[in-house]
């Protein structure tokens, strides 16, 4: 789907104000629409299983393929969105989206569907770390805030299209479900994209770093701190997916059922968007690094509360907390890079760093089962996530050491 010719850009006036918090809304709109790839698959997966008579390991790939074009997808389409604007990106994975769902409703083997959700993921992909490098741009007093409510976009996909898919699926049958999906996000993306032709200024908010080519603010190169970010991104995830991906499996063993344990996954996405929001204003105080520590710290915490309780009302509390502890660290990653790198690479950047993270939830979920079928027990496996927490302060707490040495020489 070709792209029109962008617009000109704003001028530097639109920072902060009005036509910012209106592409704001548009984005998270998208992001909301966009994320049903995310979650779609985890609604239908015990359909699928049976209609295509297959294991759950096999079923199972559609979601691993996903996740992993989901993150190689948004290094691309940020790369995309640096030369070309956000809407190329955008309109390429509406397509990507339709045709990934379409082909998933016409899909005659599992092979076929795994591969469909695999266009799935690269449509997705455009939703989350391109549009929020692109609201990045757009503000600089408030571009914290601004980043979180974008990166929330996600999560409320999460609380949103669940039941809308799980209703299609029991009215319709999982087929129609998926044609059903595939009209809506046409329908939907195609006219909002086109609304954000318009560029950010060429005197924008990222331009208040000044960057020296190759160096990052912190006495990095650019890569050299990218690839920290990128450890740092991979291990907070891995101890994020240990409750995130196995609460229900975990209160099916403490004999509580299925049903309490996604009722506790609920509730960890309802208090992340909480956490999302209200780390946006923590971060246009203190700055990305330190709120990332802030939330990477009380992950820890949550991750040993679950290791001392066992009791199921216990057990809402703590997820309760580990949602609300745990939304904002994702997003604090896309300050950072539009903290300490150049405008022109932020949506690359952002790509990089957040693909870090969706692959540390793809292997801290797989890591966390491993553990548990090689122990039979959970607790060594939340062991491990802790375990992974600690390197993730590390990391940043190395950067914030760097940064106040810095400061203090200037």
């Amino acid at each position: 789907m070709k792209a029109p010719p962008p617009l000109a850009r704003a001028s530097a006036d639109a920072i902060d104000a009005r036509p910012a918090w209106i592409r704001l809304a548009i984005a998270v709109c998208l992001s909301s629409l966009g994320g049903v790839g995310m979650w779609s698959i985890v609604v239908v997966l015990p359909t699928v299983e049976a209609a295509f008579e297959a294991s759950r390991a096999a079923s199972s790939l559609a979601y691993t393929v996903l996740m992993l074009a989901f993150a190689g997808g948004g290094v691309t389409m940020g790369r995309l969105a640096d030369r070309t604007g956000i809407v190329p990106p955008l309109l390429a994975g509406a397509g990507l989206l339709a045709t990934g769902y379409v082909a998933s409703a016409a899909a005659p083997s599992l092979p076929v569907f795994i591969f469909a959700h695999g266009l799935v993921g690269l449509g997705a992909s455009a939703t989350l770390g391109p549009l929020i490098a692109e609201i990045s741009h757009w503000f600089l007093r408030r571009r914290g805030i601004a980043v979180a409510i974008c990166a929330a976009g996600n999560y409320i996909a999460g609380a949103i299209w669940p039941p809308i898919v799980q209703a299609l699926v029991e009215t319709s049958g999982w087929r129609t479900a998926h044609l059903v999906i595939a009209g809506i996000l046409l329908v939907g993306m195609v006219p909002l994209a086109l609304s954000l032709r318009r560029r950010a200024p060429l005197g924008e908010a990222g331009t208040a770093h000044v960057v020296p080519p190759g160096r990052a603010a912190l006495g990095l190169s650019t890569n050299a701190l990218t690839a920290l970010l990128f450890v740092a991104g991979i291990a907070c995830c891995v101890a994020m997916a240990m409750p995130q991906v196995h609460i229900v499996a975990y209160c099916t063993e403490l004999g509580f059922g299925a049903g309490a344990g996604a009722q506790m996954l609920s509730l960890m996405m309802l208090f992340g968007i909480v956490s999302r929001i209200a780390s946006g204003f923590v971060a246009d105080r203190i700055g990305g690094l330190a709120t990332l520590l802030i939330g990477s710290t009380l992950q820890a915490f949550a991750l040993l509360l679950y290791m001392l309780v066992d009791g199921l009302a216990a057990l809402y509390v703590v997820s309760a907390l580990f949602g609300l502890f745990q939304g904002g660290i994702v997003p604090s990653y896309a300050i950072v890079v539009r903290e300490y790198f150049a405008p022109a690479e932020a949506g690359m950047r952002v790509g990089l760093v957040l693909m870090a993270t969706i692959l540390g939830m793809a292997f801290g979920g797989w890591l966390s089962g491993a553990i548990f079928d090689a122990s039979g027990d959970y607790a060594p496996a939340f062991l491990n996530g802790l375990a992974w927490n600690l390197v993730n302060m590390g990391v940043i707490a190395m950067l914030l050491v760097r940064r106040g040495r810095r400061l203090a020489a200037a």
